[in-house]
């Protein structure tokens, strides 16, 4: 296949998760099975496309024939009971290599696994493998090229679990968001992304770029999926400051369950919108019109116009200090885009960082009164298709706002450009309320599907 050839030639229909869930736990599919299906799809396709940084297959194999010897014994299912996950590369995993994306970081192998994948073995999933992260987690890309056209980036930073959900090389992935690292590849391969409440989800064992922003987000190919993966994520860890200690909400019964009214949508124009792809806002100009007394306008108020720069002054601040050991020790082995948000962050004074830290207590107080008017705001998740090339990861403009809010957010996949390559659809939702935003999640995905029942 040559750099030009589109993905769909070579695309498989998947099955929602939901339904691959429901077949597992009920012997009708085994574990095996589905594992053998997509270790199948990774030999054909991760040639070109580029997904992953390690994977095993006999790994796979183990752990499935491990679960499908509970099932046959009758011993209790987790939630993920055989189904397949990817990892991002930042995410430790015990005797596992985790590299993040990094040069110097060749050949680490972590002693412990990372809260996120102890949940995950807890519930049954099957590891089966860790995906391309940018450098550190940044700009700077990895090998990952987008499954539906392989000369077009796929975003990052959590570039190979998007492209691997996408290319149907597994049904679940695992990324992380600072800025805009889970919504933005999920707009471009054509995938749901969803980045919970800050906090939501314990980091121990995840690289540290900026505690203040730091998110982990999940993907899968509809919002139900990402909700069913997501909530057994969810939960406290005391190495972890920015959880609490509360219930997890029930976000997949949530999204497969229908709102008691018709959602309403507040459309928004995030700045940045007048540098938007004009595919882009014309299709968001018929998909409003397509919702008719749904969705309606609203501005966004003026404080939100320099909350980019000020997300941009505290993650750089940040990662001047937790990346100084790469700074320190391999200056000359990290890419030129690392090496300058490390020195912007070096240069910025305690006074700029401090003020940027109660930003978004101003940026909250506006959007809380915006959401007492429709049930999530909608916005484009990133400004347009795939950038051509693979040295960019693309503008996270439409993404760091809300990250800076620490509100949930998910990109649903709804729009396609003229050249084919899909476009997300952006829903926020209020913080601590995630449940009701995948509920209207699935349910736009419902709609536009032609499903809606």
């Amino acid at each position: 296949m040559g750099a030009e050839a589109k993905q769909s030639d070579t695309w498989v229909a998947q099955p929602s998760v939901t339904l691959l869930r429901d077949r597992l736990a009920s012997g009708a599919l085994g574990a095996l099975e589905l594992v053998e299906s997509y270790i199948a799809r990774i030999e054909a396709r991760e040639p070109e496309v580029g997904a992953w940084a390690w994977f095993d297959p006999e790994f796979a194999r183990a752990q499935a024939r491990t679960l499908d010897g509970y099932r046959r014994a009758g011993r209790p299912l987790g939630r993920l009971h055989g189904l397949p996950v990817g990892l991002k590369d930042i995410i430790d995993t015990a005797r596992i290599p985790t590299e993040n994306g990094c040069t110097h970081d060749k050949g680490r192998v972590p002693l412990h696994d990372a809260y996120v994948v102890e949940r995950l073995k807890k519930e049954g999933a099957i590891i089966m493998g860790k995906t391309v992260t940018t450098e550190l987690a940044y700009m700077h890309p990895g090998k990952t090229a987008n499954p539906h056209n392989l000369a077009h980036t796929p975003g990052g930073s959590s570039q190979g679990s998007a492209a691997a959900v996408a290319d149907g090389m597994v049904p679940l992935a695992i990324g992380t968001q600072t800025g805009g690292s889970v919504i933005r590849p999920a707009s471009f391969c054509g995938v749901t992304g969803y980045k919970p409440t800050f906090g939501a989800i314990p980091r121990r064992g995840i690289l540290t770029q900026s505690p203040t922003l730091d998110t982990v987000g999940v993907f899968a190919s509809d919002p139900a999926g990402a909700a069913l993966l997501a909530e057994v994520l969810f939960g406290y860890d005391a190495d972890d400051a920015a959880t609490a200690l509360q219930p997890a909400p029930a976000l997949h019964a949530a999204a497969v369950s229908a709102p008691p009214i018709p959602p309403v949508f507040g459309f928004v124009r995030p700045p940045g919108w007048e540098n938007a792809d004009p595919q882009m806002r014309d299709a968001f100009d018929e998909l409003i019109g397509a919702l008719g007394d749904q969705a309606f306008e609203m501005p966004l108020p003026a404080v939100f116009e320099h909350a980019s720069e000020q997300r941009k002054l505290i993650n750089f601040a940040e990662m001047s200090y937790h990346y100084y050991p790469y700074w320190r020790d391999a200056t000359d082995q990290l890419g030129s885009v690392t090496c300058e948000a490390i020195e912007q962050g070096n240069k910025v004074p305690a006074r700029d960082y401090l003020s940027a830290k109660d930003m978004p207590k101003l940026l909250n107080a506006a959007l809380d009164e915006l959401l007492t008017r429709c049930d999530v705001l909608l916005c484009p998740a990133a400004p347009g298709p795939a950038p051509k090339g693979l040295d960019t990861t693309g503008d996270p403009i439409f993404n760091g706002i809300w990250t800076f809010c620490g509100t949930p957010c998910v990109s649903v996949p709804l729009l396609t450009s003229l050249e084919g390559l899909p476009m997300g659809v952006q829903l926020v939702g209020a913080r601590d309320n995630d449940a009701r935003l995948m509920r209207t999640a699935q349910w736009l995905f419902n709609w536009a599907d032609g499903t809606l029942q």
